[in-house]
């Protein structure tokens, strides 16, 4: 079992910035990646980042890329999501996941762009 500590939400105006983080605990030497999913009211959860520990591979949906950056801290066993340039349409409670044989859900953390 992994167990996924998330912080870091809030409300942002839009062209604001945020930092998750997301800190594992638990089995984590079984962790292949990690990585940021989101669901905003009335969608489904969709994939936002993702970071692969082994070959330090990072994947980003079309929606984020060139605003967001994944990256690990692996002194404080942590990886953040910074969120630059948000938009409204950002809005969404994110979820960090960690990928060790299953799939592990964070509680969740909010996000909410204003315009």
């Amino acid at each position: 079992q992994v167990q996924l500590q998330e912080s870091g939400g809030g409300l942002v105006q839009a062209g604001g910035s945020l930092r998750l983080s997301c800190t594992p605990s638990g089995r984590t030497f079984s962790t292949r990646a990690m990585g940021w999913y989101r669901q905003a009211p009335g969608k489904e959860r969709e994939f936002v980042a993702l970071f692969g520990l082994s070959g330090l591979i990072t994947t980003y949906a079309d929606s984020v890329k060139g605003r967001f950056t994944i990256s690990r801290d692996s002194a404080k066993n942590t990886v953040y999501l910074q969120m630059n340039s948000l938009k409204p349409e950002d809005t969404a409670i994110y979820y960090c996941m960690a990928r060790a044989g299953s799939d592990y859900w964070g509680q969740g953390t909010q996000v909410t762009v204003s315009s």
